[in-house]
C-alpha cells in the first residue's frame, strides 16, 4: 500500500485510502498546505463549503500540474444550502472556486435534524435527490453524507433511488465508533474519519506514545496506521510541510493485533463535541 491505493466503492469507482483534511484551515493556509500534501504524494483531498477555504484549495490543484483524474476531490454540502434547487446552485458555486466541472465525492456535511426542522426527514430527502441528479449527470463520481446516524440514513435509505456510498465521521482513538462502522459496511458504505488526532489531544494519551516509541514512528504515524488497518480513510490535517510528509510515511510497518485491540480499547482520549443533536450554523 501507498498513499494512493485505492478502496473501491459500491458503484466501481475507487477512493484512496488517505485523504489530506483541510477543516479550519484558512484560504491561503490551505493552497499551500494543499500544495506541499500533492508534492508529497497526497492524492485525495477533502474540503467543504463551510470550511471557507474551497479557493485555496481549487488553487492548489489548478497549479500544481497533476492531471485533475489523478486527483480525488471532496466537498460538502453546507446545512443552510440543504433542500433540492439550493443543493444545486450551492454545487455549481463549490465547482467555480474549486476550478473543475466535477467532484468525485460530494457530501451532506450534517443531517437535518429534529432539533432545528419538524419537516428534516423532507429536508434530506429533498437534498439527497438533488444529489441523485448530479451523479445522474455525470458532475459527481460518488455521492454520500457526513455525520449522519441510522436514524437518517434510514430515511434516506427508505426514499432513496441511490443509497449514500460513503459516510464521513469522527473517528479516532477513544471514539473508536465499531457500532458505527458495522452499520455502514452492512450497508456497503465507505467510511471516511474526520479529526484522526482526536483535535491534537491524542498526543499526550501515555498508551498511544508507549506504542509509539515501541515502533519508533510518531504518535501520529501510529494512530494513521490504526485507522488504515481497520478499513477507515483517515483524513489528517496539517499546515507543517515536515508533519504533511511525517503523515504519509504509514505504509512500511504494522501494528501487532494486540497493539490494535489496545487502542480500540482506549476511552477519553477527546472528543471534538460536535454531533447532529448540539450543531449550531
Amino acid at each position: 500500500m501507498d498513499l494512493q491505493t485505492r478502496i473501491p466503492i459500491c458503484n466501481g469507482t475507487s477512493i484512496p485510502c488517505v485523504g489530506f483534511g483541510t477543516w479550519k484551515t484558512p484560504n491561503d493556509e490551505a493552497a499551500a498546505s494543499v500544495a506541499e500534501a500533492l508534492r508529497v504524494g497526497y492524492r485525495h483531498i477533502d474540503t467543504a463549503t463551510a470550511y471557507g477555504n474551497e479557493a485555496g484549495v481549487g488553487k492548489a490543484i489548478a497549479e500544481s500540474g497533476i492531471p485533475r483524474e489523478e486527483i480525488f476531490l471532496t466537498s460538502k454540502l453546507w446545512n443552510p444550502h440543504q433542500g433540492y434547487q439550493s443543493t444545486l446552485d450551492a454545487f455549481e458555486r463549490s465547482l467555480e472556486k474549486l476550478q473543475t466541472d466535477y467532484l468525485d465525492l460530494y457530501l451532506i456535511h450534517w443531517p437535518h435534524d429534529r432539533k432545528y426542522f419538524d419537516n428534516w426527514e423532507e429536508k434530506n430527502i429533498e437534498t439527497w435527490r438533488a444529489f441523485e441528479k448530479l451523479y445522474h449527470d455525470g458532475r459527481i463520481k460518488a455521492i454520500g453524507i457526513s455525520n449522519f446516524r441510522p436514524r437518517h440514513l434510514e430515511n434516506l435509505f427508505n426514499n432513496c433511488e441511490i443509497k449514500p456510498m460513503v459516510d464521513q465521521i469522527e473517528i479516532h482513538p477513544g471514539m473508536a465508533q465499531d457500532d458505527m462502522l458495522a452499520y455502514c459496511r452492512e450497508h456497503d458504505m465507505v467510511v471516511e474519519g474526520w479529526s484522526p488526532m482526536a483535535t491534537g489531544r491524542i498526543f499526550s494519551v501515555p498508551e498511544v506514545q508507549e506504542l509509539a516509541a515501541k515502533y519508533n514512528r510518531t504518535v501520529a504515524q501510529v494512530v494513521l496506521r490504526w485507522h488504515v488497518q481497520r478499513g477507515v480513510i483517515p483524513l489528517p490535517k496539517s499546515v507543517t510541510p515536515s508533519r504533511i510528509a511525517e503523515n504519509s510515511r504509514i505504509f512500511d510497518f504494522e501494528l501487532e493485533p494486540q497493539d490494535m485491540a489496545r487502542i480500540s480499547a482506549l476511552t477519553d482520549c477527546g472528543w471534538s463535541g460536535l454531533n447532529p443533536d448540539n450543531l449550531v450554523y
